[in-house]
């Protein structure tokens, strides 16, 4: 069922589209897997997705159904038992079924070599706070792409990104964040955002999702209607957002649209309620008025829709396990992410179908979408890893320079009184979370470093202390205090006792040591606020 690169290069050039089996070779017409030939005036060329809907009307309902979930799965055995029973159209990767990079793209081989119809294998890998992926090329996350103000940025690390994933056989990225951050609180996204500007954020977005697709990686633009106003996480409970229509649309919308706009390959849904855009009181991974009546009537998206996982209390909260699927689905979801009973999930759905409660109609409009995003993505055309060159692919000078950049371009100066900084002719102490990280980034660009108690200027740094960061930076005394905001910026509401404030939106290695060259005047400070902190508005930003 799996075409050859070979074969689609003649199917471009014949108009025509044979299959190949899954170990690469070409299949006869009319053999189990073939795809349809499509027949056209020699004037006209076929869509590259025309052999879809009768490759669907060929499929089991068996095989139909298992199209619509993406799984985990514990081991290389263990998915592939799970791609042989239950025919799933994708399988998630987390850190512990990666081992090194080479062994990650022969497990991703295996996989693929298992499954009748290319596997989407995925991975929710955005930077920053939400990584998936140990070795990855680390980059300090949305936030502080949001804070240099440079979509280029946001493509760069989207590509470097999507080139390492690509390179161990991932193909699918569930990022990456649409949300629009206005609520401080939000423990759920917070630095997963690009920051509080709706326009902002599209920017930001557009160019993520095109470095995405241009390393062969599905992007998935998340969380559909937004996640960014809501003090309550999703993971634990069931978040309510009380925008208005007016609200939604001004505020929330036109990320979604600017990603739809660009080609987004998927959307995700929230474990939302939103009572002004539907008063079922179900979430919107439930809701068919949100789903259908909104994504796709309003907004027009026609593509591939993702729930969040299942696993998540949001989703489970009102329904059991076995109803959740199908309602989804019901509701207008493609792809059921993560149910935490595969078994339970897929037999409640094939039953749904079976018995008319979802019509085989609309279980096949997700099958087709399903496959023309593995088609776009240009899996029927390949999708083996090289394990020989994965090892070399991840972290290469090029990509740590390309993450070094991101981070100093994130940098952003909020105050500096009396022009305290640059820091290079004083002696400094740093107290805080990852101080002595710190504190070698500053030797290393010739700071003279001391005790807190015997330095001239005190580093402070804090991740999401919140409120209590104006106690810390009283206990540190009469001389002067920077406070560095090395997680949420919103720390320094609290830091209005410090002389000098700053954000990094990271406490990765690669953004420590962009912080300490600017703390050094070896890098100038060019970050903007991307949200409002520290008494300043979105935009505020000081340099040397």
């Amino acid at each position: 069922m799996r075409v050859s690169r070979r074969f689609a290069l003649v199917a471009v050039a014949a108009l025509a589209v044979p299959a190949a089996g899954c170990g690469g070779g070409g299949t006869k017409d009319g053999e189990k897997g073939a795809r349809p030939r499509t027949s056209a005036s020699p004037s006209v060329s076929p869509a590259p997705d025309a052999w879809v809907p009768g490759h669907v009307a060929r499929m089991s309902l068996a095989e139909k159904v298992g199209q619509l979930f993406v799984t985990r799965f514990s081991s290389r055995a263990d998915g592939i038992s799970i791609v042989r029973r239950y025919h799933v159209g994708g399988l998630i990767y987390f850190p512990e079924n990666m081992g090194t990079p080479s062994r990650a793209a022969a497990q991703s081989n295996a996989l693929q070599k298992a499954s009748k119809v290319p596997l989407l294998l995925g991975v929710d890998e955005e930077q920053g706070i939400v990584s998936r992926t140990p070795f990855i090329t680390r980059f300090p996350g949305n936030m502080a792409l949001g804070a240099t103000g440079r979509p280029a940025d946001a493509r760069t690390q989207a590509r470097v990104t999507g080139t390492e994933l690509r390179a161990i056989g991932i193909n699918q990225d569930y990022a990456p964040d649409a949300d629009v951050n206005v609520d401080p609180r939000n423990p759920v996204i917070g630095l997963r955002s690009f920051g509080s500007d709706p326009a902002r954020v599209s920017a930001m977005l557009t160019e993520a999702i095109g470095g995405y697709q241009e390393a062969g990686v599905a992007a998935t633009a998340k969380h559909f209607p937004g996640h960014g106003d809501t003090a309550t996480d999703s993971h634990t409970g069931l978040p309510v957002i009380t925008h208005s229509r007016r609200t939604w649309e001004r505020l929330d919308a036109p990320p979604f649209k600017a990603a739809i706009a660009s080609g987004v390959d998927a959307i995700m849904t929230a474990h939302i309620v939103v009572p002004k855009l539907d008063r079922s009181g179900d979430p919107s991974t439930l809701s068919r008025t949100v789903l259908t009546g909104l994504l796709r009537g309003t907004l027009g998206y026609q593509g591939v829709i993702v729930t969040d996982s299942l696993e998540m209390a949001g989703a489970r909260r009102a329904y059991g396990d076995a109803a959740v699927p199908v309602r989804a689905v019901a509701a207008g979801a493609d792809q059921l992410l993560m149910p935490p009973d595969l078994p339970r999930a897929y037999n409640a759905v094939l039953g749904a179908v079976r018995s008319g409660k979802i019509p085989e109609r609309r279980l096949d409009e997700s099958v087709a979408r399903i496959l023309r995003l593995k088609q776009k993505r240009g899996l029927f055309q390949g999708t083996r890893a090289d394990p020989a060159k994965a090892d070399a692919t991840i972290g290469t000078s090029a990509h740590r320079a390309a993450a070094r950049t991101v981070a100093e371009h994130a940098v952003t100066l909020v105050r500096n009184e009396g022009r305290l900084l640059p820091l290079k002719k004083r002696t400094v102490g740093v107290s805080g979370p990852d101080g002595a990280a710190l504190s070698a980034a500053l030797r290393r660009q010739g700071v003279r470093t001391a005790a807190p108690g015997s330095a001239d200027v005190t580093v402070l740094t804090t991740l999401n202390a919140g409120a209590a960061t104006a106690a810390r930076v009283r206990a540190l005394g009469p001389k002067p205090v920077v406070v560095a905001a090395l997680g949420r910026p919103y720390d320094l509401d609290a830091a209005r006792g410090a002389a000098a404030a700053l954000a990094t939106y990271s406490s990765q290695a690669v953004a420590i040591e962009a912080l300490a060259k600017v703390l050094a005047g070896t890098v100038k400070p060019v970050g903007r606020l991307p949200v409002p902190a520290g008494g300043k508005p979105v935009g505020h930003g000081l340099g040397y």
